[in-house]
């Protein structure tokens, strides 16, 4: 597509001389850019539809990077990007090697945080603008947050110190009534009251004029009356709310307005102490489909633009889809289950049951913190509540789990979705770490599903529990397994054998696959390469991460000179340290060599390019395995050629998976 105007820009500097008529043209093409590009490598349509004129606007009034623009969440920074050098490379966002879909340290000197999750932009501005003090440096910087990311309990912190300290920065509260589902609590309905209040403005500047005119004592009135001005306020500005936290507020203003909005950023740059700029805006503007179900639009897979339905249509459900499903069935089996979720009702699943339960579903907002002890609360008062949130965003209430449920033993089921690699989101969203930090916490009981049907029943399991419990499974489509209609309860801390290596009723097999989740199918797979390479395999679908199957595990590590831990998990503390643990203190020795996430942050790509970079599909599987068993065990005695193996073997399989053989 050409674009007479954006193919010119080349950094915010290129935008200082547009004139009105050249922005309202700047602003249409870099829409139908992302539209174009987003129908393509799917991705975070509807708010970056919707932040086009601020963004432009922003980079106007600012002299970025002198100047910091810190994006809260950040999967509104599309038309960030395409303004700060990065229009010709637009193309690649989301895909393996290319633009990630959020801000980037390393993509710009324009992303000033690798962000991802809600509501810390406000506490990382304060101290951006704090240090810039303390240093005795310039640069105006603003923290750009959305109505829905207020929800969050940190961005109140930030406000009140904010407030106490007086910093000089501005915080634009973009406010479009949409987090990913639409928006609840009371600050929403103070929002929604301003904005349905547009002439309020014109009626606080007439009430200042009538009191100035005051035959002899107007003017005093005026200059001296704060009593007076706060009672005008409490009655008259809708930004009081903020006033009262020490921030001038300026709006609300039309954010679809570049002239008004630059005006507003310009203005709040004079002022001393910290500035709210209040901006109304809608989500998915100038694309129909996403205007008329900006949910829907907010992430979305490639789709067809000219009637906005997905370009491929999966015939086997998603696990998030199953859970949905499987909630309801639980639901109308036990009415003590209430399902909670921290504004992703669409995202996890829960919106059927919502619709069926209504008197029995909450969406908290942002606030997984209080999700989490409000479910704990919920769980001491007789109820059974399920917490259905992404495994990368329940990081943020780790406090909560251990204090308010798991010291207290209370019955919280915690459904992880999204747990493991997610794909095109990347390192703020992968799933990487829930197995290490709930692994260690007493009391906690955690599964993961082979497939579908499995999954069905580790819910209704979970159910049946009496202390907290934590389900994880992954993002995307199931594997098609065949369901049955009754629910089964499955034993506590055992796993399964699925395919038995020849040679090891005898003692004498060779390796031994003990994976978890999604990895189960590629373990499965893996043999079966192995297999016709003359390496026969046992399979043992773990299933239980804790309680382990203590028992299994040292008979499979008794009859096999290699167990090889398959998992989507950081490797540091997950579930191969466990199995590692477990034979430690059993003085059993074979050599264990442990597949999962390095220690690192995965970058974005597609799940099957992340699994293939790191190893973790079914081929790399099994050269690797094929590999070290040529190195380090003799064919012939079976004996280990190396003493006081397992670390060594590690390093020898990262170089393996990194090529560096």
């Amino acid at each position: 597509m050409s674009s007479q105007i954006l193919d010119s820009i080349n950094s915010p500097a290129d935008l200082k001389g547009l004139s009105a008529e050249e922005l309202k043209i700047l602003a249409w093409e870099i829409r139908q850019k992302i539209i174009e590009t987003v129908s393509e490598t799917g991705g975070h349509l509807a708010p970056n539809l919707g932040v086009v004129e601020l963004t432009l606007a922003l980079h106007r009034a600012l002299d970025s990077p002198q100047d910091k623009i810190v994006w809260d969440v950040g999967h509104q920074c599309y038309v960030h990007k395409i303004l700060t050098g990065r229009r010709e490379k637009f193309a690649t966002l989301r895909q393996f090697g290319g633009l990630s879909g959020f801000p980037k340290k390393s993509e710009s000197e324009h992303d000033i945080l690798d962000s991802g999750h809600a509501s810390n932009s406000i506490s990382f501005t304060l101290g951006l603008a704090e240090a810039r003090e303390k240093r005795g440096g310039e640069g105006t910087i603003v923290a750009v947050i959305g109505d829905g990311s207020l929800t969050g309990g940190m961005a109140y912190e930030a406000l009140n110190q904010a407030g106490h300290l007086k910093t000089n920065f501005i915080v634009v509260l973009n406010d479009n009534e949409m987090s990913i589902a639409s928006n609840v609590g009371a600050l929403s309905s103070y929002l929604s009251r301003i904005r349905l209040d547009p002439t309020y403005n014109k009626l606080k500047r007439q009430i200042e004029e009538h009191v100035r005119r005051i035959p002899a004592v107007g003017e005093r009135m005026y200059e001296v009356g704060e009593h007076l001005k706060d009672s005008l306020k409490q009655l008259l500005v809708p930004g009081m709310f903020f006033e009262e936290l020490g921030f001038k507020y300026i709006g609300p203003i039309d954010g679809h307005d570049v002239g008004s909005t630059e005006e507003s950023l310009n203005l709040a740059k004079r002022i001393s102490g910290p500035v709210l700029i209040h901006v109304i805006t809608k989500k998915g503007l100038g694309y129909q489909p996403a205007e008329k179900n900006p949910n829907k639009f907010h992430g979305t897979s490639p789709f067809v633009v000219s009637t906005g339905e997905p370009k491929v249509k999966g015939e086997i459900p998603s696990y998030t889809e199953i859970f949905g499903e499987t909630l309801v069935e639980l639901g109308r089996r036990d009415k003590r289950i209430i399902a909670i979720t921290a504004a992703m009702s669409t995202g996890t699943g829960l919106d059927r049951f919502a619709g069926i339960f209504p008197d029995r579903f909450y969406d908290v907002g942002i606030a997984e913190q209080h999700a989490v002890t409000f479910a704990a609360g919920l769980a001491k008062g007789g109820f059974l509540p399920v917490v259905a949130v992404y495994s990368s965003f329940l990081e943020r209430a780790y406090d909560q789990i251990i204090q308010d449920v798991c010291l207290q033993g209370l019955h919280v089921v915690f459904a992880l979705d999204r747990a493991g690699l997610v794909g095109e989101d990347g390192p703020t969203h992968h799933g990487s770490f829930d197995l290490s930090y709930l692994r260690h916490i007493p009391g906690m009981t955690i599964m993961a599903p082979k497939d579908e049907e499995e999954f069905r029943h580790m819910l209704y399991t979970a159910t049946r529990l009496s202390g907290p419990v934590a389900v994880r499974y992954p993002r995307g489509s199931a594997v098609g397994a065949k369901r049955c209609e009754e629910f089964k309860m499955l034993p506590i801390g055992r796993g399964e054998i699925l395919e038995m290596d020849e040679l090891a009723s005898g003692g004498g097999g060779r390796v031994c696959l003990i994976a978890l989740g999604r990895l189960v199918q590629v373990a499965l797979e893996a043999a079966d390469i192995l297999k016709r390479r003359g390496i026969s395999s046992t399979v043992v679908n773990a299933r239980f991460v804790k309680p382990l199957d203590e028992e299994l595990i040292s008979q499979v590590a008794g009859d096999h000179e290699l167990i090889v831990t398959l998992e989507e998990n950081s490797l540091v503390g997950g579930f191969g340290s466990g199995v590692l643990e477990l034979l430690a203190e059993r003085g059993i020795h074979p050599l264990v060599l442990r597949l999962g996430l390095p220690d690192e942050f995965v970058t974005h790509g597609s799940v099957k390019e992340l699994l293939t970079s790191l190893g973790l599909d079914s081929s790399s599987v099994a050269f690797t395995v094929e590999k070290v068993l040529k190195s380090y065990v003799d064919r012939e005695t079976g004996s280990r050629r190396l003493g006081k193996l397992n670390f060594r073997l590690q390093d020898f399989a990262n170089r393996l998976i990194r090529g560096q053989f």
